[in-house]
């Protein structure tokens, strides 16, 4: 569900610009947080929620949220259809996390926990799996 619209060799180092798609009662990611980067993402159809440190919130098409650095986040599509939004990823190296993932993700088998550990360090990243398990009995969701 990511689709690369601008990449930082594109923006002079600026920013990445990503599109996501969200199914029905699907959690993007485990609760995280970034070292580096600074995100902004705008609503473009459906309905967005939004969990930052304890705090759950819903956008809906037309509105802005910000994800600053270093504060714990994750977002769901809570309604009954794809939710659709743009993100802003600045610095813009982060971008490249996804396409990553997804090959380590592709490979047969379980997922390679070590791998990805690694990839997640390497992109100064933490994730809270406790707290993801919450979320999910809580509002009904998974993670994609």
């Amino acid at each position: 569900g990511i689709r690369y619209l601008a990449e930082g060799e594109e923006t002079g180092g600026a920013y990445a610009l990503l599109e996501h798609t969200l199914q029905p009662g699907v959690m993007a990611a485990p609760p995280h947080r970034h070292a580096r980067e600074d995100e902004v993402s705008y609503v473009l159809e459906g309905t967005l929620t939004v969990w930052e440190e304890g705090a759950t919130r819903t956008f809906r098409a037309g509105e802005v949220v910000s994800k600053p650095r270093r504060r714990w986040h994750t977002l769901w599509n809570p309604g009954a259809t794809r939710v659709r939004f743009l993100s802003v990823i600045s610095p813009p190296a982060f971008a490249s996390y996804f396409r990553e993932m997804g090959a380590i993700l592709a490979e047969p088998g379980p997922p390679n926990w070590a791998a990805l550990g690694e990839l997640s360090a390497r992109y100064g990243l933490e994730m809270d799996f406790a707290v993801e398990q919450a979320l999910e009995a809580e509002h009904g969701i998974r993670l994609g």
